[in-house]
């Protein structure tokens, strides 16, 4: 079954023109033809590559992150909990109120030590800068190296400058020492960042991530195994020159250089909307869908590959409204976010406002308890308590004492009646200084004792 499945697999008028047969892309006069057999090094190749990466992190991406100043970050450990930490795997990361006082009932903490716990926990999982930086870093460095290699194997091809130059001769095309070296590592490369998946940051585009890179790889490899390997290095060279200047930008926003960072980005919006909405559609998309109709008739591979590169192009499309909007933001706000998907750091940042808040929520209420008021209760100019309004117009007795406390103290002095020595009682508490009274001396002309504020005295 197997072998059936290879022979129609294989057949010949999926993967080439009509009239040509496997057999006319043999080895021959000392001219080396494409096979599918030799993408099987690309997998051994990859693992290096991953092995590469590890030693590049460690003894040159972390270096230079410290002293572009990013430092290790140090986390708080938390204290275990089987119940609180059960519920973080199976059930969500982020419970509900009513979860949180569920699980503080079941581990006889407060509501208040349940939320610290689950946002530390999920600190722990969150990716620090140092890790962002290293895997921008080695990025940057390989989209770096096989964009000059790239440069360097085809500034002297013919079809770089005439277009008519790729299908000339097509599909019996030998092929190049450079074309093979240049395929192969990028394959390689792309097939290193599927296995390392795991291991790398999780960001909320995973799953475009993962498609990205599968389809990347099966662009390339069904370009290789129907011989457009000209059109091929085309596509790779028009895509690799923008990824430079958006790895680079990241590597400095990580360190904190904002003003490096935007200056990188502008580079990057330019070469990536010249790239890939003006040469890609323009000329590569000419390339491969209306100039073989020159030379042969439309076959399967032609129409695969083409609608491979439609749908890639669309892809430009969607990615580059994203930067348009980032470009417009940065235009107006100074700062540049992304607003895809890449936002850990926007989430951090509210994480910790959000803490910083309710750390001063918590230390006023410690205040108003040591003051002997409750929570509902606050200070008010002249000692006294009232009752908090969070609606409507203050209370009378506020106004009143306000009033009062601006008034020269001497309207309360009056001159001495023939009053008795006692105030009548007053239910609503008035304030400190009209309490503070005491009886004067019998005056010989007066025969009743008269009150005087001890303000007047």
């Amino acid at each position: 079954m197997f072998q059936t499945f290879k022979e129609w697999f294989w057949l010949e008028r999926f993967w080439l023109p009509p009239t040509i047969k496997w057999s006319d892309l043999e080895d021959h006069d000392g001219l080396i033809f494409v096979k599918p057999s030799h993408l099987y090094m690309t997998i051994p190749y990859a693992f290096v590559l991953i092995i590469i990466r590890h030693f590049f992190q460690k003894f040159i991406a972390s270096p230079l992150a410290k002293t572009l100043g990013i430092k290790e970050e140090v986390r708080k450990k938390i204290i275990p909990n089987s119940v609180l930490e059960n519920f973080f795997k199976h059930s969500t990361k982020k419970p509900s109120q009513t979860d949180i006082y569920g699980l503080a009932k079941k581990c006889n903490l407060t509501e208040r030590q349940v939320e610290r716990w689950f946002r530390s926990r999920q600190n722990q999982d969150r990716p620090c800068r140092m890790k962002k930086f290293q895997e921008s870093c080695w990025r940057f460095t390989f989209y770096l190296i096989i964009t000059i290699a790239g440069i360097a194997f085809l500034y002297d091809k013919p079809w770089v400058y005439d277009l008519w130059e790729v299908w000339n001769g097509y599909p019996r095309q030998p092929l190049l020492p450079s074309q093979y070296w240049y395929y192969i590592l990028e394959m390689s490369f792309y097939w290193s960042l599927l296995f390392s998946l795991g291991s790398d940051i999780k960001r909320k585009d995973f799953l475009a991530t993962i498609i990205h890179h599968l389809a990347a790889v099966s662009l390339m490899s069904f370009s290789w195994c129907a011989n457009y390997i000209r059109s091929g290095t085309l596509v790779m060279i028009v895509h690799d020159v923008a990824d430079i200047w958006l790895e680079s930008a990241k590597m400095f926003s990580y360190a904190g250089w904002k003003q490096t960072c935007n200056t990188l980005f502008f580079i990057f919006s330019t070469v990536f909307l010249i790239s890939r909405l003006i040469i890609f559609p323009f000329w590569i998309l000419y390339c491969t869908l209306i100039l073989p109709l020159h030379y042969l008739q439309p076959f399967f591979s032609y129409i695969f590959l083409n609608l491979q590169l439609l749908v890639l192009q669309v892809l430009n499309l969607y990615w580059s409204y994203f930067i348009l909007k980032m470009l417009k933001r940065s235009i107006f706000t100074k700062s540049i976010r992304d607003v895809r998907s890449d936002s850990e750091d926007e989430y951090e940042e509210e994480e910790e406002e959000e803490e910083k808040k309710k750390e001063a929520t918590e230390g006023k209420e410690t205040d108003r308890l040591k003051n002997n008021l409750g929570a509902n209760r606050h200070l008010i100019p002249n000692g006294s308590t009232a009752k908090r309004r969070e609606f409507g117009p203050p209370s009378l007795y506020l106004l009143v004492s306000r009033f009062l406390s601006e008034r020269d103290v001497s309207l309360l002095c009056p001159e001495p009646s023939p009053q008795p020595a006692e105030l009548p009682s007053r239910p609503w508490g008035p304030p400190r200084h009209w309490t503070q009274v005491r009886l004067l001396p019998e005056s010989p002309s007066l025969k009743k004792p008269s009150i005087r504020s001890a303000a007047c005295t």
